[in-house]
C-alpha cells in the first residue's frame, strides 16, 4: 500500500492545486484506487465517491444497461471501451472533474468474457479522457489488485499533470 499511497500523495497535491475534484468506478482493483486517494490528508477536498461494481446488478445499477445491452453496444466489461464507460458515468454521477475506471480479472483463473487473470483496463474521464490497458501475466490475486491499481493513479498523474 505504500507505493499507492506514494502515488495518490503527488496526485492529491495536484488536485488540490488545481482545485479539481475526482471518483472513482473500479472493479478487480477491489477498492485499492479509492483506498489510496483516501489515505491522503484533506481527501475531502478533492474526492468525490465511489463505487466497487463487481456484478451484472451493480453494472446495471452504475450503467443503466443491462449485460446484454452492452453487448449490443458492442462493449463488453473488462474492456478499454467499458472502462471508459464507468469513468464517465462516474463523472457525471458524482459531478466531478475526473474519475478513474477499471475493470479486469484479478485472478486467481481468468474472467467470464475470456480474458486472462492479470489483465485490466483502465480510463480516465473528465477534462480530458484516456484509456490503456496491463497484462501482468500474474495469477496472483492480490498482487494484480495492487498492479492494477498502481497503473490506473500512474495514468491519472499523466493525464492532470500535461
Amino acid at each position: 500500500m505504500d507505493k499507492l499511497n506514494k502515488i495518490a500523495e503527488q496526485i492529491s497535491k495536484i488536485l488540490k492545486s488545481k482545485k479539481q475534484t475526482v471518483s472513482v468506478v473500479e472493479s478487480s482493483s477491489g477498492g485499492l484506487i479509492s483506498a489510496a486517494l483516501l489515505s491522503q490528508p484533506g481527501a475531502s477536498s478533492y474526492y468525490m465517491g465511489g463505487q466497487v461494481i463487481y456484478t451484472a446488478q451493480s453494472i446495471r445499477a452504475l450503467t443503466g444497461l443491462r449485460l446484454r445491452e452492452l453487448k449490443e453496444k458492442n462493449i463488453r466489461s473488462s474492456s478499454e471501451p467499458f472502462a471508459l464507460l464507468i469513468a464517465q458515468k462516474g463523472c457525471s454521477m458524482y459531478d466531478t472533474d475526473w474519475c478513474l475506471g477499471e475493470t479486469g480479472a484479478a485472478g486467481p483463473s481468468g474472467n467470464g468474457y475470456g480474458d486472462p487473470s492479470g489483465y485490466s483496463c483502465f480510463a480516465v474521464s473528465g477534462i480530458k479522457e484516456k484509456t490503456d490497458h496491463i497484462f501482468t501475466n500474474s495469477n496472483d490475486r492480490i498482487e494484480n489488485m495492487f498492479k492494477f491499481s498502481e497503473e490506473a493513479l500512474n495514468q491519472f498523474i499523466e493525464v492532470i499533470e500535461n
